[in-house]
């Protein structure tokens, strides 16, 4: 009896001795930080406690990743922390980054948190050669980097030499060059120097402007086969799925655009593919990897539940935007009426205070010939002297007098100038505001309503409730704003093209064409057929969907 107590006695003492937290340590891409977590939580409890302690509320981007027997994988929101097959020794490691990229980085990100994770991951995944970079955008993206690193450029202050510490180039781009490290840093610092007047968070977002350009930009590649056993990869990415050639990751051959696709599933290996339109076969293919197929899944799922967020998110900003932008309406307006009131009075008061100042200038005038006739006078008497010096006197503190209100009154009708000239300017700045709020709504409300996804149920933001009064002239002078800035655009994108282009002629005599990867060369072959990312996708979706399936399944 006494031994079976004593033996629950020791299973309980051993129950409550049981760890109830653990240790997570969590690498970010510029820091490293620990938590106790307790033995319960769920992926979205340590998820959610990292977020909360960077900051960032755009977290559909990013997610936990951890490494198992030389395989990367991501921690389930759903899912306990330790029913993973996480390591068990602590401190449990993830790394915290971003898992979907941006299509569009100027428009999707918001936070500058947000921006300079990403600008630290996509710098990395370039300078790794994650992401191939022909060698003139490295130049471009590294004086960006050292823009955003060092800021202005001073040359008392940053000498030759500077960047010799620095990691700023992919190695491949410096082993294909007979360059020295000093010609490199020269030409870096060439563009850095013009960069002048960047804040951090503007170098950075021009970095990413220029990287989700290349062409493997967020493409995440998965080894697969068709039907007939032909071994091909299938990337995914922000625009779709697409199907490459094993030896060439920069060109697909086949793209599938994420709304021509209504479902994915998978069953062991296999993985099913059902067209958006109905009439159309499904395609299938196969991968080797449970976990790639597991992998895959989620993706889409995740992709799937973020464009449904950022869809909500849109619509309750527009509705947000929408009404503020009818209050600042308003306010406009009622602003623009007061500033033609104000306009109004001030020109009336003007006109006579003018008038006024110029009676009393008149009758000063008059005061001062009376003065001179009285002197001219004869003075028979003393007391004709006295009351004439009397008068005299009278007559010269009137003269004053009405010099003095003349001044008053000219000072007036320039401060009333003044006011009438100020009031015409806020009338102006007025009617500006009204303009700039036409065009803020103008262009939130198409750029956000062709993003939704065409499955979503419709939000019913009804323009129509919005209302300006503008003359032809305003609309004119808007429109021709508007072309400005396109034009402004255009120039300065050709300007950069110039730029790379005379960079790469430049350099191009000191290439070492031995050294040159299959990349380098398919990168070549595409720019001497003008071909982009973007237009190679656009050129492979003009065919039909069920070619397009026909296509991939003859591969």
């Amino acid at each position: 009896m006494a031994g079976a107590i004593a033996s629950r006695m020791s299973f309980s003492s051993l129950k409550r001795k049981q760890p109830k937290t653990f240790t997570v340590r969590i690498a970010t891409m510029d820091a490293e930080m620990e938590f106790s977590c307790e033995v319960k939580w769920k992926g979205k409890d340590l998820f959610d406690l990292v977020c909360r302690t960077l900051g960032l509320r755009e977290t559909w981007f990013f997610g936990l990743q951890y490494t198992i027997k030389d395989t990367v994988a991501w921690l389930k929101m759903d899912k306990k922390v330790l029913d993973h097959d996480v390591p068990t020794e602590e401190p449990v490691t993830f790394h915290f980054l971003a898992k979907f990229y941006p299509e569009n980085a100027e428009e999707e990100l918001v936070q500058e948190i947000t921006q300079h994770l990403f600008f630290l991951q996509v710098k990395k995944q370039i300078l790794d050669e994650k992401i191939y970079c022909p060698p003139e955008a490295s130049v471009l993206l590294a004086s960006y980097a050292v823009q955003a690193k060092y800021g202005d450029y001073d040359p008392n202050v940053h000498k030759r030499g500077f960047l010799a510490q620095e990691e700023l180039l992919p190695k491949r781009v410096i082993n294909l060059y007979q360059m020295t490290p000093e010609m490199w840093e020269e030409r870096i610092t060439a563009w850095y120097a013009e960069h002048r007047g960047r804040a951090r968070d503007e170098a950075e977002m021009e970095y990413l402007k220029i990287a989700q350009d290349l062409e493997m930009y967020g493409v995440n590649y998965f080894a697969i086969r068709n039907k007939k056993g032909t071994e091909l990869l299938l990337g995914v990415d922000a625009l779709g799925l697409h199907i490459y050639d094993p030896d060439n990751r920069l060109t697909p051959k086949i793209s599938f655009p994420w709304n021509e696709i209504r479902n994915i599933s998978y069953s062991d290996k296999e993985f099913t593919i059902k067209p958006l339109d109905k009439k159309i076969d499904v395609f299938k293919f196969n991968s080797s990897k449970l976990r790639v197929n597991k992998l895959m899944e989620r993706q889409r799922l995740a992709r799937e539940k973020q464009m449904r967020e950022e869809a909500e998110r849109t619509r309750d900003e527009l509705e947000r935007r929408l009404m503020q932008l009818k209050e600042e309406a308003t306010m406009a307006n009622e602003a623009l009426m007061r500033s033609e009131e104000t306009a109004d009075l001030l020109a009336e008061k003007a006109q006579i205070t003018e008038e006024e100042a110029k009676l009393l200038a008149q009758k000063a005038a008059e005061a001062e010939q009376e003065m001179q006739r009285i002197k001219a006078t004869a003075i028979r008497t003393e007391e004709e002297k006295r009351l004439m010096e009397q008068k005299v006197l009278e007559a010269e503190m009137l003269a004053l007098k009405m010099a003095e209100e003349s001044e008053r009154r000219a000072k007036e009708a320039d401060q009333l100038k003044q006011d009438l000239q100020e009031a015409r300017e806020s009338e102006r700045r007025a009617k500006q505001k009204l303009l700039e709020i036409t065009k803020s709504s103008y262009t939130s409300m198409n750029s956000s309503t062709t993003a939704l996804p065409t499955d979503l149920p419709s939000f019913n933001l009804i323009s129509e409730n919005l209302s300006f009064d503008f003359k032809d002239t305003d609309m004119k002078r808007l429109s021709m704003e508007i072309e400005k800035e396109k034009v402004e655009y255009m120039e300065k994108s050709k300007h950069l093209q110039e730029q790379l282009n005379e960079l790469k002629t430049e350099i191009e005599a000191l290439k070492l064409k031995e050294r040159e990867t299959a990349l380098d060369i398919l990168h070549n072959e595409n720019s001497s057929r003008g071909n982009s990312k973007h237009n190679t996708i656009k050129k492979l979706t003009l065919q039909s969907t069920k070619s397009r399936v026909a296509f991939f399944e003859e591969l």
